[in-house]
């Protein structure tokens, strides 16, 4: 008997629809359109139930960085499921894989940080550092330092403090905001009126965070948590003037500086973390996603020396913790994951060889009459769709141009997503040319047939 048992793609369908409760789903829409079952992937492509070969530019869901199929990977699960299949990390128990690869994050991440804490995904770390920093300013006898200052539009996470810490106003309207958490404007030139130069407007969106915490009181202000590139939030990468100066005001204030790194953590920008591309210097970096390729789950938290010396030097113990903490198996995945991330030299090639090809590329479709604007920086890019490409004047939002676009890609055999009107892409670092050639043709193929539909 086999694991899964062979049915029609209908019969999967209407299982799906009877019992699975999909992540962001309206499922009432769902019912009318029906799933795309997933039955394979190799490489980049996934392959659907009717057979269809997609190219993958999203890489799952911005994790699956060594591509698909990696036998290496499946191996070292086999192998370390026969020895320890599971244990926990409770009562001064360990296991070898998560203290081996705790060893091995310290080497790849800056000097400041010596210390993990695991989770099981990238809202769990989220929730995590929230913990920590709050137990961290208790420690050190300043128990009102209590607020978190985030971004509008940022992506955190769904669970309860990851919904509260990003800024997107319909997670907010069915699940509210925590207490403790504030947002300043995000760094998104191309949304803004555009009056001002790239690198002002960096300046600007930056100095919200030092108006906000004089109006909140330094003094009650804890940390700013912020992803290096927003994701979610449609690829915003701000301009150069703003991560400088965001670093700048945390030094000056004594706040924490965190960087949510779950998406371009572990290469996608061309460096093994955005807060190294940037060349910010964060206390606490919270990541998940591609330190498995997305391969099993697994998440944490980086902790800097000035967090975690306080924590074990004042703290007794922190009231913290998940069953699948430093999980064996997924740890063990981890550890084969960055050996062929290193081996490959798949940061460097991305940072050196593949990204610059594909920005190239990428910036071709900037031409298209529906692109008001291409960006990419690593193999994580933005096009923006536009009715007018001379004034950069948007579509009507309830024309749906964005999920027109979508749909249409993918009945072509291409993922990308859309946020909004924008379509974004991050593709697996184990992109060769030929796939970053494909990927754009049919990105202006969908592009065409997307004005047909509304232009």
């Amino acid at each position: 008997m086999t694991v899964v048992e062979k049915r029609s793609v209908t019969a999967w369908q209407e299982l799906d629809l009877e019992h699975y409760l999909h992540p962001f789903t309206d499922h009432k829409d769902l019912g009318d359109k029906k799933s795309r079952i997933i039955t394979r992937a190799d490489g980049v492509y996934i392959y659907d139930a009717e057979g269809n070969k997609i190219l993958d530019g999203m890489s799952g869901l911005w994790c699956v960085n060594i591509g698909y199929g990696r036998k290496e990977i499946v191996k070292a699960a086999e192998r370390q499921l026969s020895e320890l299949p599971y244990y926990n990390s409770f009562f001064q128990c360990a296991n070898p894989p998560s203290i081996e690869l705790s060893e091995k994050l310290g080497e790849l991440t800056q000097p400041q940080f010596n210390r993990v804490f695991y989770t099981g995904s990238g809202s769990e770390s989220i929730d995590t550092m929230l913990k920590m920093v709050w137990r961290y300013w208790d420690l050190m006898g300043q128990p009102e330092r209590k607020t978190i200052i985030a971004r509008e539009n940022a992506y955190h996470g769904s669970t309860v403090a990851g919904a509260s810490l990003g800024g997107m106003a319909p997670m907010h309207k069915q699940g509210g905001i925590m207490p403790y958490i504030e947002h300043i404007q995000q760094p998104y030139w191309f949304e803004s009126d555009r009056q001002l130069s790239n690198e002002e407007f960096g300046l600007q969106a930056a100095r919200a965070l030092e108006q906000k915490i004089e109006k909140i009181g330094a003094g009650n202000v804890a940390g700013f948590v912020g992803e290096p590139i927003q994701g979610a939030g449609g690829v915003i990468i701000p301009p150069d003037s703003y991560w400088p100066e965001i670093q700048r005001i945390c030094d000056d204030y004594g706040i924490l500086l965190i960087t949510d790194e779950v998406i371009c953590g572990f290469g996608r920008l061309g460096e093994w973390f955005g807060a190294d591309y940037y060349g910010v210097k964060p206390d606490l970096m919270t990541f998940a996603k591609a330190v498995t390729s997305g391969y099993l789950p697994l998440g944490g938290v980086m902790v800097s020396d000035r967090v975690g010396d306080v924590l074990i030097e004042r703290g007794g113990e922190f009231a913290h913790g998940y069953t699948y903490s430093g999980h064996p198996a997924s740890c063990a995945v981890a550890i084969e994951n960055l050996r062929i991330m290193q081996d490959e030299k798949l940061i460097e090639r991305t940072r050196t060889e593949i990204g610059p090809y594909m920005q190239a590329q990428w910036a071709n479709l900037a031409e298209h009459p529906l692109v008001g604007e291409t960006r990419m920086i690593g193999l994580m890019g933005a096009l923006e769709l536009v009715e007018n490409k001379e004034t950069l004047e948007r579509f009507n939002k309830d024309i749906g141009v964005g999920t027109i676009c979508r749909d249409i890609l993918i009945n072509n055999g291409l993922v990308m997503r859309a946020v909004g009107d924008t379509i974004v892409t991050a593709p697996p670092l184990s992109m060769e040319r030929v796939h970053v050639d494909e990927q754009v043709e049919k990105a202006w193929k969908c592009l065409d047939l997307t004005q047909k539909i509304v232009g």
